[in-house]
């Protein structure tokens, strides 16, 4: 084996100074392709591939630069293939900060990753998968720890005033197509089922439910669980693999739960003050609009993270 010196390669970060001395909040990197293991529906292990911001103050003004190389490091080492805890996110922060030798005293790291979820369909037995993009962040300044993240859900709405147009246009049509007072049931069914017979569809668009969340100390959230549940605030989430049965029960679940944005943002916000393990909120309901070229949207918060 060839013995080869290396000399001692010069670490500018540590030998020089800042010219202008400031501290600056945050320093570090974005966008660090991460493997982890998250928690999937049933508790079992989903392997996703994430990507990672990670950053620590620069508190000391005449340092240089920080040690990037030594948050990489701490970041593999940590979670790179390895479950997702809150316990190995605080102990992350702690050796992050520890790693600039008494730089920093605030650490950061942001993980972005899509959650995929086996969802069953309305009626049938069909199953198939929905994507659920999702970020979590947990910072540490001095001894206090903050855990957030954001998600998203896409759902169906229907507009409460289409669907009562389109009535209206219905109780015409049947007032000017049978005559008589007494109306042939027969008739009207096969009316009904008819192609005339329908007369108006109430507009629905897909829609979007995006919020901002901060959790109470020391909880670290079931994403599924949580995902799920809103879903059922929310009453008619998309839906994945469908046979006609599916889609009619579908159908009938939007005409059940008629919904302008402020009907929507007013679920939600009952729901978010009524769990316990969340101290912050911001959310935005987004109804893209078939009848409109541009969206309805209602936006609201409790301390406005």
């Amino acid at each position: 084996m060839l013995n080869i010196n290396h000399p001692i390669l010069p670490d500018v970060a540590a030998t020089q100074r800042a010219r202008q001395p400031y501290p600056i909040k945050w320093v570090g990197m974005e966008k660090i392709v991460l493997p982890i293991v998250v928690s999937g529906p049933s508790h079992e292990p989903l392997s996703v591939s994430s990507q990672a911001n990670v950053f620590v103050s620069l508190d000391d003004p005449l340092a240089k630069g920080i040690h990037m190389s030594r948050l990489y490091l701490k970041l593999c080492e940590h979670l790179a293939n390895r479950p997702l805890t809150l316990d190995c996110l605080k102990t992350l922060l702690i050796e992050l900060i520890e790693s600039q030798k008494g730089m920093s005293h605030s650490a950061r790291v942001d993980l972005s990753f899509d959650l995929i979820i086996a969802k069953k369909a309305l009626l049938s037995e069909q199953v198939g998968y929905a994507t659920y993009p999702l970020k979590l962040s947990i910072v540490q300044i001095a001894d206090e720890i903050k855990l957030s993240a954001e998600l998203q859900i896409i759902y169906s709405s229907t507009c409460p005033c289409s669907a009562s147009l389109s009535r209206q246009l219905y109780k015409e049509t049947v007032e000017e197509r049978f005559l008589s007072d007494k109306i042939d049931k027969q008739a009207l069914l096969d009316w009904l089922v008819s192609e005339q017979g329908t007369v108006a569809t109430p507009h629905s668009q897909r829609s979007f439910a995006y919020l901002q969340l901060e959790f109470v100390k020391g909880y670290f959230p079931d994403f599924s669980v949580l995902l799920e549940h809103i879903e059922q605030v929310i009453a008619t989430p998309v839906q994945t693999a469908v046979k006609r049965a599916d889609e009619q029960a579908f159908a009938k679940l939007n005409a059940e739960h008629l919904m302008f944005c402020e009907d929507a943002a007013r679920k939600l916000k009952a729901a978010l003050e009524s769990f316990n393990f969340i101290i912050d909120y911001w959310f935005k309901i987004e109804h893209q609009e078939s009848l409109h070229a541009h969206n309805a949207v209602a936006i609201d918060y409790k301390n406005h993270l």
